[in-house]
């Protein structure tokens, strides 16, 4: 695992003390991580909700049928601020 780089992904500046401790540890849980390709799924449906008492007696399911798309005027009627055909936002950086 290249700390460098995933800390240079996350915009993080990284001193070479904190490389050497976190990358046996970046790689302990990419490992651990790992052992999931190890599992037999292929009988195994997959699902959603059912974690909760909520979600267990929720329909997660439905028939993946197309349906007319909400249109951009729609979708942009309700925004708190639209410019030129685009929803606006606050800038991250």
């Amino acid at each position: 695992m290249d700390v460098r780089k995933v800390a240079k992904l996350a915009h993080l500046e990284i001193t070479d003390e904190e490389v050497a401790l976190y990358t046996p540890q970046m790689n302990e849980i990419v490992a651990y991580v790992e052992q999931l390709n190890a599992l037999d799924t292929d009988d195994i449906e997959p699902m959603l909700g059912g974690l909760t008492r909520e979600g267990a007696a929720t329909e997660t399911r439905r028939d993946d049928v197309p349906h007319e798309s909400l249109g951009q005027a729609n979708a942009l009627r309700e925004a708190p601020a639209a410019v030129e055909g685009h929803f606006q936002v606050p800038k991250v950086l």
